[in-house]
């Protein structure tokens, strides 16, 4: 990497490892200097919002990318060719056009997830046994998920982890022996998997009058929308199976917000908050380094705390391509983080349109 790159990745770790925000608009400027001098579809972005170094004096006035120029532009600050990761999305909405995230180096990355990782999901606790519903790295090397909840198993899970998903699928009978075993030795085990994995899950413990009574220490970790590609499941509806059908308390659910286009991840706070206080805090927050500001749909100017708008996220972790991000997302700020309400509908999304249109305008003829 150049050596712009190197300074701006050590700043980040440094910064990250002592998770103060006290610095962080010093730092969040810098990244935006780097990132308008070597990201070049950014930059003309930029240029066309009238947002540059000389303009821009704090991070809330930082243009956030929408997640569509992660489709339709190449968004690095170095050379592709040396990418040691390249995660991409699912491409459901259309396989043709899959986002993609350049990662030079995933020192930033991991140091990222682990923090927080242990924070909000395993305060009370060093390691647990993880049994994973989704697949691992090796079956999925452009999958942010996967890198993940492998980093998840190498950091924080006992040597009984295992995964349960490989080229065929879910093993269903497989998860279920281990699940009795541990039920028998009441060993804390945490589930860990994307929200519709537990779907089918649940659809096979119903379908074959299976039941357990977990330990009460065991926890279950969702992470995804609860859409899929046959149906849609209400949220409350799935944390009451959780419970019927493991014994999960609500206060031991927690889902994980995260994307490709980011290099960060946002957490409920219900285990930390039920661990700390014997509170249930269910709005979500991220780590020092990612703040997450609501906009107003036609405007994308900042709303009031409680009102609703897209949500837009500043991700130092981000470094190589852009940190401010503007989701398909809607949400709305309370005293303690953020609601997520689902993604923005057609008619909201004026002002989200407006930002792609301009992004395009901008990049005719640019990196594609």
């Amino acid at each position: 990497m150049r050596e712009d790159s190197l300074n701006i990745t050590k700043d980040i770790l440094q910064f990250i490892n002592s998770n103060e925000d006290s610095h962080f608009n010093d730092l969040a400027l810098k990244l935006f200097r780097y990132q308008f001098q070597y990201n070049q579809p950014y930059k003309k972005f930029c240029q066309n919002r009238k947002k540059t170094p000389l303009t821009v004096k704090h991070w809330t006035q930082i243009t956030p990318m929408p997640i569509q120029g992660y489709k339709e532009l190449t968004l690095s600050c170095e050379p592709l060719e040396e990418a040691e990761a390249i995660f991409m999305t699912s491409g459901t909405t259309n396989p043709e056009a899959k986002g993609k995230n350049y990662h030079p180096t995933l020192s930033v990355w991991d140091a990222s997830m682990r923090g927080p990782f242990k924070h909000y999901v395993l305060p009370d606790r060093e390691k647990v046994t993880i049994f994973v519903l989704s697949p691992a790295a090796d079956l999925n090397q452009n999958s942010s998920l996967s890198r993940y909840l492998t980093n998840a198993v190498t950091y924080f899970g006992t040597e009984n982890s295992q995964f349960f998903f490989d080229e065929t699928g879910l093993k269903m009978d497989q998860l279920v022996n281990e699940l009795k075993k541990c039920e028998q030795r009441q060993e804390p085990i945490m589930l860990m998997g994307a929200t519709f994995a537990y779907v089918h899950l649940l659809d096979y413990l119903k379908g074959n009058g299976i039941h357990f009574q977990l330990s009460e220490e065991s926890r279950i970790f969702d992470t995804g929308g609860f859409k899929g590609q046959s149906r849609e499941v209400e949220m409350e509806q799935l944390y009451a199976d959780f419970h019927q059908y493991f014994h999960i308390k609500r206060s031991h659910c927690i889902n994980m917000y995260g994307m490709t286009e980011l290099s960060s991840q946002i957490y409920d706070q219900t285990i930390l908050s039920n661990y700390e206080n014997d509170s249930l805090v269910f709005e979500k927050k991220g780590p020092a380094w990612v703040k997450t500001i609501v906009l107003n749909t036609d405007t994308l100017e900042p709303v009031e705390d409680g009102e609703t708008g897209v949500l837009a996220h500043y991700d130092l972790a981000n470094w190589n391509s852009c940190l401010a991000i503007l989701t398909e997302d809607i949400g709305y700020k309370t005293e303690h983080g953020f609601k997520l309400l689902g993604r923005i509908k057609g008619s909201e999304a004026r002002g989200c349109s407006i930002a792609v249109d301009q992004l395009l305008q901008s990049n005719l003829g640019g990196v594609r």
